[in-house]
């Protein structure tokens, strides 16, 4: 028998952390190799993640609600001989480090990211010449205890934060595995930091007296690296609620305060201003009836979004300052096209992308678009299928929403909102100049964007564009 640990995955590139939502199994369940064993939330993704071989689970570390970081051992599952001969060589490691390469084929702590304190790659970077000297680098010249080499291995996350805000990350009281810090203790510091009353400035000399018959110019404020969004704003207080007698209170879910987070983020980063358009739907009907069986025998409906994500892939190629990003002194122009889809979910939505989407033919985008829905919705995404967007499509119409005003998805600029498709009066005009007013399916397209980087001639004209794709759609697509 051997006992195969089963890590935190790595769900995409950026993300240093996860949580346990549920637990599918329990110890002393036989469960068999890729069958779910438990729903994980990060800041990217709610997903079902699979053994990574059969057997019986024998041990659960990580509770239901707790968040650790990526590589975190969650649970032990005890193999035949057989089954685990790769890894029988390999002793298991304690609970507070990660699976080794190998241990999974599915979930590894990819080699060139730099993984946590808890990854078994660091024990033995560690241990390697050179190791001490590394994480000697990273501590700077305080003191070079064992608690504050484990405090400075944290996350990347972590680290960003303390630069940001000019802090040594192993002062940092860590209340992590290990004492490492984590983004609460980080933060936590930093606003206990920020409200510390400051010592009293050594008092100046006395001033001439030419001095004291001019006031003093107020200092320029410096922006480099970026406009200081925190000091300018602070950061953002919840206001204190109280409940009722007859009130239910609910802790938020992992995937509402990720939410909350990321949007507050977005409208504080990026001015948001919104245009919007109303669509003709009428040659999209044309094309749907005349093609529908067609469509059928290819085993794919299509719909009103198929058309209009058609539309909004061929309007960015011809727009690239829609399909951008705006950093602190640059532009970075997307070399391809990948739009993100929201999807609806019980407890809140998620963004699966769609990949070179200009390269795919209406079938092909209406296929694309189906399945990574159905997968969203069934906790089946890959870390691969929520990176790398560069423009994001919601549909709030579906719900019966006239026209939406959505906020932008950080890091990009702009973000589609697709109103209800409803019939209603319209003036249309012949070749001869007559007019009539008849019935037509009409339905509004809106566009918010980054003022930073996007203009309102640059939102109308992208919008434009669109809808003269859509009204003008070709037979053959």
């Amino acid at each position: 028998m051997a006992r195969v640990e089963v890590p935190m995955p790595q769900m995409g590139e950026s993300i240093a952390e996860g949580t346990v939502s549920v637990w599918l199994k329990k110890v002393g369940d036989r469960v068999e190799r890729d069958e779910p064993i438990m729903e994980i939330s990060t800041d990217k993704v709610d997903a079902e993640i699979p053994a990574p071989v059969a057997g019986v689970i024998v041990e659960v570390v990580v509770s239901e609600g707790q968040t650790v970081e990526v590589g975190t051992v969650v649970a032990f599952i005890e193999t035949e001989a057989g089954a685990a001969a790769s890894t029988a060589a390999a002793p298991s490691a304690p609970a507070g480090e990660a699976a080794a390469p190998g241990a999974s084929d599915h979930f590894q702590v990819p080699p060139d990211r730099p993984v946590t304190a808890s990854s078994a790659g660091q024990a033995q970077a560690a241990a390697a010449p050179g190791g001490a000297s590394s994480a000697q680098g990273a501590l700077g010249d305080g003191p070079h205890t064992l608690e504050e080499r484990l405090r400075a291995k944290s996350t990347p996350l972590v680290r960003k934060i303390a630069s940001e805000h000019n802090v040594e990350v192993h002062q940092v009281p860590g209340t992590g595995r290990n004492g490492r810090v984590t983004k609460d203790d980080i933060l936590k510091f930093v606003e206990e930091k920020q409200a510390a009353p400051q010592a009293p400035a050594a008092q100046p000399a006395a001033p001439s007296a030419s001095a004291q018959q001019r006031p003093a110019a107020p200092a320029a404020p410096s922006y480099e690296g970026g406009f200081p969004w925190d000091e300018f704003y602070g950061h953002p207080q919840h206001p204190a609620v109280s409940a009722g007698p007859n009130d239910r209170v609910e802790p938020a879910s992992r995937m509402t305060q990720i939410i909350a987070n990321n949007m507050v983020q977005s409208r504080r980063i990026s001015p948001h201003v919104h245009s919007y358009f109303e669509v003709d739907y009428t040659r999209l009907d044309q094309v749907r009836a005349r093609s529908k069986k067609k469509w059928e025998e290819q085993g794919v409906k299509v719909t009103y979004t198929h058309f209009i994500t058609w539309a909004v892939a061929r309007a960015l190629r011809e727009f690239p300052k829609i399909n951008a990003s705006y950093g602190s002194h640059e532009v970075i122009i997307r070399g391809d096209v990948n739009i993100g889809m929201a999807v609806a979910l019980d407890n809140g939505l998620i963004v699966p992308v769609i990949k070179n989407a200009d390269e795919l033919s209406l079938v092909g985008l209406a296929k694309r678009v189906n399945d990574l829905a159905t997968r969203a919705r069934n906790k089946q995404l890959k870390p691969d299928d929520i990176q790398g967007g560069t423009f994001t499509i919601t549909n709030p119409g579906v719900f019966g929403t006239t026209i939406g005003f959505p906020i932008i998805n950080q890091p990009q600029v702009a973000i589609l909102g697709v109103g209800g498709v409803e019939m209603r009066p319209a003036v249309i005009s012949d070749e001869y100049g007559n007019h009539a007013i008849v019935p037509r399916k009409r339905g509004y397209i809106s566009l918010g964007y980054d003022h930073r980087l996007v203009n309102g001639a640059d939102g109308d004209q992208f919008l434009a564009r669109i809808k003269e794709l859509m009204q003008n759609f070709p037979d053959e697509a």
